[in-house]
């Protein structure tokens, strides 16, 4: 999948400091084992997340990345699990159809997976926060993600076939005690206005309810724009641990989401040079703003799902109505997430949540705004 080149790709990697791997000697270990050699220790790099990353040059001169996958066994389990189902996937699609990260190794009992390298990568998620993704990304994007959605149906019996668990609205009439215990203040505060809003908690039922018996198809059942790396004039899409057969609505409401909350969140944020503060914005400019954020990112929607149906032709007259319920659950999910990392929830995460809760409790009216016109039948 070729891309524009007038994108740089080229960066440094932020230095974190990784996990020492004096306390992991199971990675040098498996890395023996494939024949690579230990890792060079002055090389090492990490980025940011809920695992372990090791990511730099073997002694032998091949370069990997190396992700310890963290929580309890059998939740270790699923995700390696699904992992090695989308690599098998992955393979049966043939050769130069999909990219995505070769999964080289993996272990259970120490959670460990080795992906080949994927050099001078930047996300989508960096380009995007530069201005830098363009057109042609978001038609790749949604060409790579109708693949999977159309890839290889007669090898479908072994993928995960469950239900994601979120949205679960279970949760949206009580918390378990455990979990209740372990939240900040704002993670309650936006669980009190989520689960006293009757109209969103219905239309989650609704959606959640309906789900088993829309269409199924392989599902990255996890996409973000920080999934989408761009390296070389290539863009691939990794973290398949969510690889799953689910309903297509929740990928593509999930890339289209990230827009929405994108044209949202970027009302407050000031242009080059300027002076102004989150307080000095009226109504109107509000208004103004957040018309104008949808205007420029609503292409970037519209490109990535004419490719999209391109790839993936099935006959889903409802999928754009669907998508568009997840692009809205999306915004609150994020909501949830930011809360879970904070204190208190600023008015513009309360805005984004509140474009989410419209789009999800009425989701014909904001197909055609966000992106998604139509559908193949």
């Amino acid at each position: 999948m070729q891309v524009n080149t007038a994108v740089k790709t080229t960066r440094k990697l932020a230095r974190y400091t990784p996990v020492d791997l004096a306390g992991a000697p199971e990675v040098d270990a498996l890395l023996e084992r494939l024949g690579f050699g230990p890792l060079v220790r002055s090389e090492v790099a990490t980025s940011p997340g809920r695992n372990d990353i090791w990511l730099g040059p073997s002694e032998s001169g091949i370069r990997v990345f190396v992700k310890r996958l963290t929580g309890n066994n059998r939740y270790i389990s699923e995700r390696i699990e699904r992992m090695r189902a989308f690599e098998r996937f992955r393979q049966e699609t043939g050769p130069g159809s999909l990219n995505a990260p070769e999964l080289l190794s993996s272990e259970t009992d120490t959670g460990l997976c080795v992906f080949g390298y994927v050099g001078d990568a930047r996300t989508g998620a960096e380009l995007a926060a530069d201005d830098r993704f363009d057109a042609s990304l978001a038609e790749l994007a949604g060409r790579a993600l109708g693949t999977v959605h159309a890839g290889a149906r007669h090898h479908l019996a072994d993928l995960d076939a469950s239900q994601p668990h979120m949205p679960d609205p279970r949760m949206f009439t009580g918390l378990p005690r455990g979990m209740y215990d372990s939240l900040t203040t704002a993670e309650v505060d936006a669980w009190r206005m989520l689960q006293q809003d009757a109209p969103l908690v219905r239309a989650i039922t609704e959606l959640c309810s309906a789900e088993p018996g829309n269409p199924a198809v392989p599902s990255h059942g996890d996409l973000r724009l920080d999934q989408f790396l761009v390296s070389e004039g290539a863009l691939y899409v990794s973290d398949w641990e969510e690889f799953r057969l689910t309903d297509p609505a929740r990928d593509v409401g999930n890339y289209a989401g990230q827009w929405l909350q994108r044209a949202v969140l970027d009302i407050v944020s000031a242009p080059a040079g300027s002076a102004f503060r989150d307080a000095d914005l009226t109504h109107e400019d509000v208004m103004e703003r957040g018309a104008a954020n949808l205007t420029r990112v609503r292409p970037l929607v519209e490109r990535f799902w004419n490719a999209y149906r391109e790839q993936h032709t099935r006959a889903d007259p409802d999928l754009p109505r669907r998508a568009t319920a997840h692009a809205g659950w999306h915004l609150l999910d994020r909501l949830l997430a930011s809360a879970s990392r904070t204190n208190r929830l600023t008015g513009i995460e309360r805005a984004a949540a509140g474009v989410g809760r419209a789009a999800l409790i009425r989701p014909d009216r904001f197909t055609s705004v966000i992106g998604l016109r139509g559908n193949r039948t």
